[in-house]
């Protein structure tokens, strides 16, 4: 298979995938590889000594959260001494945001790809400011997380029962038309979301004020949809991944330390560079010198053509991650100039509901020497604070030309 035909079919499984939230679970029990003593992150591979301090923040309450340490100290020891396993989320089949780190026994979404039998797996939004996305790990994270097992987990697991598959991407469709990015802004996706949920948590067999309590933090809990909607993202990257010949991206991803991408023609290969820091808007008393590189696994929605590839269908993000709503227009037109195809759903209303760009091609970012444009969330560099604002970053040159090299030499 040539290239063009192979860079076809990749975009073709990555619009066609038809994505289903089906149901919750804790993570030892459902996500592939993961065992005990083992934490999963946001990223490329890294060890903790080359760990950033929002990662490590991170890494150190997900230890105490297990229960492994009862100290800030002990956690960071016990993470140090190699008796702890770090591992990608992507290397099971799962994705988080920020820090993106998912212990043995926190609940994850399970999402569906039903087009092409794939699944793919997501931890649970905690809201924003001091999160252990973010890298803080007080007493109040950690109380925060355990309400999220107790209760939060058990009544969407039992909701998704009564409700059955929700169709992620019609959700997605919807979400994009009415204003939403799904990267940044995730306001009307999870309005939707509670909407289509609510009636099935009314039906559960718990505490009125433990289902009042589930409601009230989806509805105070704007990004709640950003994990589903990366989760959804993963499971059609997947699905597009393995395409001999293909130059289509199938993973970006940030550790805060490192940059790192997956093409479709190589498989599992991964290709890293420093990864750049955003620039944006900060909340009250930080500044630029305060944020940390880029963190997360969320730009898998970028890789998909959602994110900042449809900040034009979202004019109202530019007030949470800076530039203007001209900007705004100008970044989604420059993404079609490193992209294979328009997304035959993901349409943007404010280009005449042209489809977004969509499968980012190695090929075309170093012939135009455009990279992929991105928005995110920042965190602070150092450990324990959380988070500080949000911007707008690229993804490095150097991954493409690893990439292409490799592929060449291949």
């Amino acid at each position: 298979m040539g290239r063009a035909e192979a860079n076809k079919e990749a975009v073709r499984r990555l619009q066609e995938s038809e994505v289903f939230l089906v149901g919750a679970a804790i993570a030892k029990d459902t996500l592939p590889g993961m065992t005990d003593k083992m934490l999963l992150h946001a990223g490329p591979p890294i060890t903790w000594d080359r760990m950033c301090g929002p990662m490590r923040g991170a890494i150190t309450g997900a230890i105490m959260y297990e229960g492994w340490a009862k100290t800030e100290e002990e956690a960071e020891k016990l993470a140090a001494s190699g008796e702890v396993k770090f591992d990608p989320n992507h290397h099971h089949r799962a994705i988080g945001p920020m820090a993106g780190v998912i212990s043995p026994s926190m609940p994850v979404f399970i999402m569906e790809n039903k087009k092409f039998g794939n699944f793919s797996y997501t931890n649970m939004n905690e809201g924003l400011g001091k999160c252990l996305r973010f890298g803080a790990n007080s007493e109040a994270v950690i109380t925060r997380l355990h309400w999220m097992k107790k209760v939060l987990y058990p009544v969407m697991r039992d909701s998704l029962k009564l409700s059955g598959p929700i169709d992620w991407r019609t959700m997605v469709v919807q979400s994009i038309q009415s204003g939403d990015d799904c990267h940044n802004r995730n306001r009307n996706c999870t309005a939707l979301f509670a909407k289509a949920i609510a009636p099935y948590v009314a039906l559960c067999d718990f505490p009125k004020e433990d289902l009042s309590e589930v409601l009230k933090f989806i509805d105070n809990t704007e990004h709640f949809t950003i994990n589903l909607t990366m989760a959804m993202c993963k499971a059609a990257a997947d699905a597009a991944a393995g395409i001999e010949g293909s130059t289509i991206l199938t993973a970006m991803c940030r550790n805060g330390t490192d940059f790192g991408i997956r093409v479709s023609g190589t498989g599992d290969e991964w290709f890293v560079a420093p990864a750049n820091t955003p620039i944006g808007l900060f909340f009250p008393g930080f500044t630029q010198e305060d944020a940390n590189p880029d963190l997360g696994d969320s730009t898998i929605t970028e890789t998909c053509g959602i994110g900042g590839f449809v900040m034009a269908a979202a004019p109202a993000i530019v007030k949470f991650v800076g530039g203007t709503v001209k900007d705004s227009v100008n970044f989604t037109l420059e993404m079609y100039e490193i992209t294979e195809t328009e997304h035959e759903y993901f349409k943007i209303p404010t280009l005449d509901f042209r489809g977004s760009p969509t499968g980012i091609d190695v090929i075309k970012v170093l012939e135009t020497g455009i990279t992929p444009r991105i928005n995110t969330g920042m965190a602070h560099k150092k450990p324990g604070i959380g988070q500080v604002g949000a911007g707008l970053v690229r993804a490095p040159m150097d991954c493409f030309i690893k990439a292409a090299e490799y592929m060449q030499s291949h």
